[in-house]
């Protein structure tokens, strides 16, 4: 099993990126989530095979048609054993 953490930096927040992740890590069978960061960057967790969580990782560089995604930091990431790929809420302070 791979797991990876995501920050997503550029006009990835109000761009549908978070809906958009969950469809597709659901279409590769990852699990995980998702979340806006207050800075406006966007956060994910991605677990699951190897392969699968690469391609979710190659996804998140290009995001969804209307996101314009500058940088994508990648880092390995302790299993969390999730059943499935969900949609977190922001966390405080985040508009």
């Amino acid at each position: 099993m791979a797991s990876k953490r995501v920050i997503v930096s550029g006009k990835v927040q109000g761009v549908y990126y978070r809906n958009d992740c969950r469809a597709a890590a659901v279409e590769h069978g990852v699990r995980g989530w998702v979340r806006n960061l207050p800075d406006r960057t966007v956060e994910a967790h991605f677990e699951g095979d190897a392969d699968a969580v690469e391609r979710l990782v190659a996804w998140a560089r290009q995001g969804p048609p209307a996101a314009r995604v500058s940088d994508v930091r990648v880092s390995e990431a302790e299993p969390e054993g999730l059943p499935d790929f969900e949609v977190r809420p922001t966390p405080r302070g985040a508009r």
